[in-house]
């Protein structure tokens, strides 16, 4: 007579202790990068005592607010196994749209001229999602050439001309400075996108279906989810939100030109694999990238506190991003070798 089951087989329970330990990774992961963050605070507050000052804080928020915002739309894009290399030209041309809008009609409402700046980022996102996911052409190739197109009607529009402070409202440049509880509200709502994005992901099913399409597309093709749907969104996603961060970068700063965001895609980019967020698809967090936002962004404003030259600020980011992937790479491997194992005992 035979034992009892006492579960399922291990080549049942494979994939859900693979995914419990994917969970557990990637939390130390951002463990990690929140005790790297930590750390580097310390030590540079023990040689500069002011870097705490409130000001010193508010300003390190604000830095790292439109990163944030950058990161974590370009995470729902990673996930997929996908990338969006235009979103550094996107902030720029919905940022001037924002100005010009304010010169050309300056009575119009506030809140009316920032949605207008999200939907030019909306609309560039589409373009992006359905030449990747209608065309299925590589995404690396069509936003590397939007990347250059967005840029270039940016320079046309702009016409080597400029939109300055004084042309805009002075209760949207106020939207920049302004703070709740101490903390700016650009900060609070980078915040507001980071939980947002969480949740979607973490309780939503087509958010967790993003995951199984960076996985493995053709698996989850066979499995019934809708993989071009699912790659489309993110783009759209990260247009809408690289516009918003154009909307609150015209607010920070009001001088608007057809440079605005130039090479931020790589920072993003960075920000996102640093925190956590797999360049091969299917793994990381919204919550890891914004912290690997704050971790970048700290960096920048703590190693020229500490002296170090710039060429050595590059590199330790260019080290933080090949450690991150080397770190992805390996445990693939190992959570592969670790489901073959289970499949073949059960077996």
């Amino acid at each position: 007579m035979s034992a009892p089951a006492t579960g399922a087989p291990p080549a049942e329970r494979a994939p859900g202790g693979a995914a419990r330990a994917g969970r557990r990774v990637r939390r130390v992961r951002e463990l990690g990068i929140l005790l790297a963050l930590v750390l580097l605070v310390a030590a540079t507050t023990a040689v500069n005592p002011g870097f705490l000052s409130g000001q010193n804080v508010r300003d390190l928020l604000l830095g790292a607010t439109l990163l944030t915002i950058l990161a974590v739309g370009q995470s729902l894009v990673l996930i997929t196994r996908n990338v969006d290399l235009s979103v550094g030209s996107v902030l720029g041309l919905s940022a001037f749209a924002v100005g010009t809008l304010f010169v050309s009609f300056p009575g119009l409402p506030l809140p009316l001229v920032a949605v207008a700046g999200v939907l030019v980022g909306t609309v560039c996102g589409a373009v992006n999602g359905v030449l990747v996911a209608a065309a299925r052409v590589p995404a690396l190739v069509v936003t590397l050439g939007t990347l250059y197109v967005f840029r270039g009607i940016d320079y046309w529009w702009a016409s080597g001309t400029q939109v300055n402070a004084a042309d805009m409202p002075a209760a949207f440049l106020g939207l920049g400075r302004l703070t709740v509880l101490g903390v700016p509200v650009p900060a609070l709502v980078a915040l507001a996108v980071v939980l947002a994005a969480g949740l979607y992901l973490g309780h939503y099913r087509s958010g967790r279906e993003l995951y199984a399409v960076g996985s493995e597309p053709h698996a989850a093709r066979l499995g019934g989810i809708p993989v071009d749907r699912r790659v489309f969104l993110p783009f759209v996603l990260n247009g809408a939100l690289a516009g918003l961060a154009g909307v609150l970068y015209a607010a920070r700063f009001g001088t608007l030109d057809a440079t605005v965001g130039t090479g931020m895609e790589l920072e993003v980019v960075a920000a996102a694999v640093v925190g956590g967020v797999a360049i091969f698809g299917g793994s990381g967090t919204v919550y890891g990238a914004a912290l690997g936002a704050l971790l970048l962004t700290t960096i920048d404003a703590a190693l020229p506190m500490l002296r170090v030259d710039a060429f050595w600020q590059q590199a330790i980011v260019g080290l933080l991003i090949l450690v991150a992937i080397g770190l992805d790479r390996l445990l693939a491997v190992r959570a592969a070798r670790r489901l073959r194992g289970g499949g073949s005992h059960g077996a």
